[in-house]
């Protein structure tokens, strides 16, 4: 049975009823989770779920995706079921201009999740990048669908060196992670993000008031680093990453200027370059 997808036994699929056993239930966040086989892009599919009136709180993981996207339209593609790829829909009915910080608070919260439960040293890359070390384990992407907001993540689970899509990329398994069953990872990671977007949404959106801020610049591996940050129209800043604002943007100091980045690529600068 090549094509079967019990065919590979060290990456047995997802239980769709099991998922919705354990995390949907009265008073929850998650309103449904759904598992396919296959699809192009979770993020769009849900967008446009998004757009036609899903609730808050839907939750759709492909067991492969054929078209992800990164950021600035990366591609982000892995064999089947050798990792977690799923998106999440909000409704967040908070003022526009706190909701930058919807995609930080994913990074916290899956970074949280991924740490205790696979007790690896998990950091964020400004704005969302999971790294260990200097490697990239997962990426997230946010984008809008009229007024509801899609949240994606690809994370690399059990790829083997030769799977990884690019050098610079990692998996739980090459960490010899603790955990590489995606099952209590996906719940550990909905239920930190869950408990992040409930203390924010009570706090009005602040970042401060909710402790967001902090959480996040105690994961940070970014700030208090000399960054290159490439941006839109092949400009860069090149300088010392110094915080994050209060909107959730970094902020960079080089020859004595002070920038506030709202987006970019960053990369963090080795001491020899």
């Amino acid at each position: 049975m090549p094509d079967s997808r019990y065919s590979d036994l060290e990456r047995p699929p997802l239980s769709e009823t099991a998922l919705n056993r354990a995390l949907v239930h009265p008073g929850s966040l998650w309103t449904g989770i759904t598992v396919v086989e296959s699809t192009g892009s979770t993020n769009a599919d849900l967008a446009e779920a998004g757009v036609g009136g899903a609730r808050e709180g839907a939750v759709l993981v492909a067991e492969s995706q054929l078209a992800g996207r990164g950021r600035l339209g990366r591609s982000w593609s892995m064999p089947p079921r050798a990792g977690l790829t799923f998106s999440i829909l909000l409704r967040p009915d908070l003022p526009i201009a706190t909701q930058g910080w919807l995609p930080l608070l994913y990074g916290v919260a899956a970074a949280s999740a991924v740490r205790r439960l696979a007790e690896v040293d998990v950091r964020l890359k400004w704005p969302n990048d999971l790294l260990i070390g200097e490697r990239k384990l997962a990426g997230i992407l946010a984008e809008r669908a009229d007024d509801a907001v899609v949240i994606g993540m690809g994370m690399n689970v059990s790829l083997r060196q030769e799977e990884l899509p690019v050098e610079t990329a990692t998996s739980l398994a090459i960490e010899k992670a603790a955990c590489v069953d995606r099952d209590p990872l996906l719940r550990a990671v909905l239920r930190e993000v869950e408990s992040h977007y409930r203390e924010w949404t009570a706090a009005d959106g602040d970042a401060e008031t909710s402790g967001l801020r902090s959480a996040y610049l105690a994961a940070s591996a970014t700030v208090g680093r000399r960054v290159r940050v490439e941006l839109p129209g092949e400009q860069a800043v090149i300088g010392l990453a110094t915080g994050i604002d209060p909107a959730g943007h970094l902020q960079v100091e080089s020859e004595g200027e002070r920038y506030t980045l709202s987006a970019g690529d960053v990369v963090h600068v080795r001491p020899a370059e």
